[in-house]
């Protein structure tokens, strides 16, 4: 193994992974309630490097000359929690969370098997059964793991929710939104549609975000700091792919140049 050829592969791969995340945040940086994610790199475990056929008497035995490391590799991929920007759409059933929590929600897959998954983004609506769901039609759960169904919500019904979560219908409270919160919320997994799974790590709980009515949560993505991380990275990549260069010229002219000799 040519180390300079596989350290410089290891830097190039480890920079298409950061970018790839990057390239994700941006592509979501107008969804609401999205949370960006962040990378970390860390290098491969070092390896012992000893000396082999010496030819020193005193050193008949191999002689241990220090560590090396192999490269680089990514450490993690974790999810940025911090809060968005609020925006006033004044909806009804328009709901944004400050402080930690999620919505709790009940999707449906091709099977059939239902499951809670949770999310951000509370861009809610009614169906016509008036039940409260999401933009792609999922339940949202109560505190009870229900479905919330808003009498006389065809209708004209006065429909309010307080920060606390309850679901007000003409002056009165019907449910109370389920919000959860985790204690390790990097135990949450991806699960597409804007939405986390829960594990065992992740310890449920409950949370204490307040709830804004007619308001809907941001995306936490800046454009420009992930622009500027964007280059970083090019520049990173290029530098890998110079080093490549150089190594691959240096084997040339041991093999074509040396070799005849």
């Amino acid at each position: 193994m040519v180390r300079g050829l596989y350290t410089a592969w290891t830097g190039m791969i480890n920079e298409q992974k950061r970018l790839d995340v990057i390239s994700n945040n941006m592509a979501n940086a107008d969804t609401t309630g999205f949370k960006k994610q962040g990378v970390t790199s860390q290098a491969f475990d070092d390896e012992l490097t000893i000396r082999i056929h010496d030819n020193n008497a005193y050193n008949a035995t191999r002689k241990r000359i220090g560590n090396m490391s192999l490269g680089v590799k990514i450490g993690e991929t974790y999810h940025d929690l911090s809060q968005g920007s609020l925006r006033e759409t004044g909806n009804t059933y328009d709901l944004a969370l400050s402080g930690d929590g999620f919505f709790t929600i009940q999707t449906t897959n091709k099977q059939g098997v239902t499951s809670t998954k949770y999310t951000r983004d509370g861009s809610f609506t009614v169906n016509v059964d008036g039940y409260l769901v999401t933009k792609d039609g999922d339940y949202v759960l109560d505190t009870n793991g229900n479905r919330i169904r808003i009498p006389g919500a065809q209708t004209a019904a006065n429909v309010a929710f307080d920060q606390r979560g309850n679901v007000i219908v003409d002056g009165r409270t019907i449910a109370r939104l389920g919000i959860a919160d985790f204690a390790n919320p990097q135990a949450l997994l991806l699960y597409g549609e804007n939405m986390y799974e829960a594990t065992p790590e992740a310890g449920l709980r409950a949370s204490t975000a307040t709830v804004h009515q007619g308001y809907l949560e941001m995306s936490n993505t800046n454009v420009i700091k992930e622009m500027v991380d964007m280059i970083t990275i090019t520049r990173a990549y290029e530098a890998g792919q110079k080093m490549v260069q150089t190594v691959d010229s240096t084997l040339q002219k041991s093999v074509n140049e040396i070799g005849k000799v």
